[in-house]
Order: C-alpha cells, then sequence, then structure tokens
C-alpha cells in the first residue's frame, strides 16, 4: 500500500506541474496511463464498471468521474483530477483540485477549503474514533463557509480492491457508524459545491454536475490507520518528508 501510494502520489503531482491554460485532460490522462504502466502498475480506472480513461478529469461545474476531452483549458477554470494505480495486488486512490491560471479568489478559497476539510478528515482516522467522526470533521467545517457537501458520492475502505467497506461520508454524527482499527486502509474524498449539494448525471452515464451549474472541488488521499496515527499513503517521498516534519513541529509537547 505504502509502494503503490507513493506511485500515484508522484503521476498526481507530476499532472498537477502540466495543468496550463491551453492543455487538455486528455493529454494529462495520457500522460498519467503512461506513467502508471511505465512504473509495472496498471491503471485502475480503466474497464472499471466500463470506465474508459486513467484519470477521471472533472472541470468546473463537474464533480466527480468526468470523461478525459481534447478540448484545452481555459484560463480561470479548475480541474478536479482523479486517479489510481494498481500494484502488485494493491490500490492507491487520491485526487486533487487545480486552478487553471490564474482564478478567482472565491475559486482558491474553495479550493483551499475542500483540502482543508481532506485533511480534518484524515486527522479523525484514529484508532477507537468512529467513520461518522470523518464526516463530521469534513461536513462542519465545510458548512461554515456555506458549501454544499454532496452526499451521492462517497470515500471508501481500499486495498486489494478500489472500493472496499466500509463507505465512508462526508457528513454524519460523531461517535456513529463503524469503529476504527488499526491496521485499516482508507480512501478519505470530500466533494465540496459553491452551491447546493444536489448533483446530476450526465448523458455520458458518467459525468456528475453540480445540478446548479456552480463549481466543485474534490481533494483525496488514501491512508493507512496505525499505532501511532493516520498515515497518508498518497504523497511523494519529498511530501512525505515535508509532512513528517510538519506535524513534528505541531505536536503538543
Amino acid at each position: 500500500m505504502r509502494a503503490v501510494g507513493e506511485l500515484i502520489g508522484g503521476v498526481r503531482e507530476a499532472l498537477r506541474e502540466m495543468v496550463v491554460p491551453g492543455i487538455s485532460t486528455m493529454e494529462l490522462n495520457n500522460v498519467a496511463e503512461k506513467m502508471i504502466r511505465d512504473a509495472g502498475a496498471i491503471p485502475t480506472f480503466i474497464g472499471y464498471h466500463g470506465f474508459p480513461y486513467a484519470i477521471c478529469a472533472s472541470v468546473n461545474h463537474e464533480i466527480v468521474h468526468g470523461f478525459s476531452k481534447t478540448e484545452p483549458l481555459k484560463e480561470g477554470d479548475i480541474c478536479s483530477l482523479d486517479m489510481a494505480a494498481t500494484y502488485q495486488g494493491f490500490v492507491g486512490d487520491t485526487a486533487t483540485t487545480v486552478p487553471v491560471g490564474e482564478i478567482s479568489d472565491e475559486l482558491k478559497q474553495l479550493i483551499r477549503v475542500t483540502d482543508e476539510c481532506l485533511e480534518l478528515g484524515i486527522q479523525q482516522c484514529r484508532i477507537g474514533n468512529r467513520v461518522g467522526d470523518i464526516g463530521w470533521a469534513v461536513q462542519q467545517h465545510a458548512e461554515k463557509f456555506g458549501y454544499g457537501v454532496v452526499r451521492d458520492y462517497t470515500g471508501h475502505g481500499i486495498g486489494r480492491q478500489m472500493h472496499e467497506a466500509p463507505q465512508i461520508p462526508n457528513y454524519g454524527r460523531p461517535g456513529t457508524r463503524d469503529t476504527i482499527r488499526a491496521g485499516y486502509c482508507f480512501a478519505i474524498e470530500p466533494m465540496l459545491n459553491l452551491g447546493t449539494d444536489d448533483t446530476r448525471t450526465l448523458s455520458d452515464g458518467w459525468t456528475v454536475v453540480t445540478r446548479d451549474g456552480k463549481p466543485s472541488a474534490h481533494a483525496e488521499h488514501t491512508l493507512a490507520v496505525t499505532l501511532d496515527g493516520p498515515e497518508v499513503l498518497t504523497l511523494t517521498k519529498e511530501q512525505k518528508q515535508q509532512r513528517k516534519a510538519e506535524l513534528a513541529a505541531n505536536a503538543v509537547p
């Protein structure tokens, strides 16, 4: 799980650096597929219930499961990139929302708060906590800013399969649902809408969009629950070192 997490984390960061006005999500998809296969892994999304691409590329009002397209991204867009790889029988799943060029302050805040919700959810993944604690941590922070918390799609357990029990909603009540135990691996993935949480699926049968047409952001990490707390698996080596240093600096004496 550590190996595949680091692998797909590297793909995510490579794609993030490529996002500029004029590039297409199909180009990003092709780079992701090549990187995954060159590393000896399998793009988990391809063929998953018939999904045709290595990444889900969701632009602006698209929430999740967006198809890669040849149309260029434009200045001011935001693009959610969701991807997974299977390596030696284990799956790593990660997502991030990236600005295309300069974006509005409203969209910058949406992305920032989505990332903050992801971190708050991760911090609840400790032995003895409950799955409902994760959803509550995400929900209460997102709703401070008036954002719609998507309810139709959730985080999930992960391991030998991409989607395993339990489902991990981005809303809920603390102290409810499954008890978290050492060794569990989760994919936590808040999806926040600038407007309401209402969604609809386009005619391609996959792309989920906001019903009111307002933008949406998505962030995801795969993590392991350890005796020392949550370990984020979908980081690069450099990011892992940086996170370790930040956590040590913020630790209570």
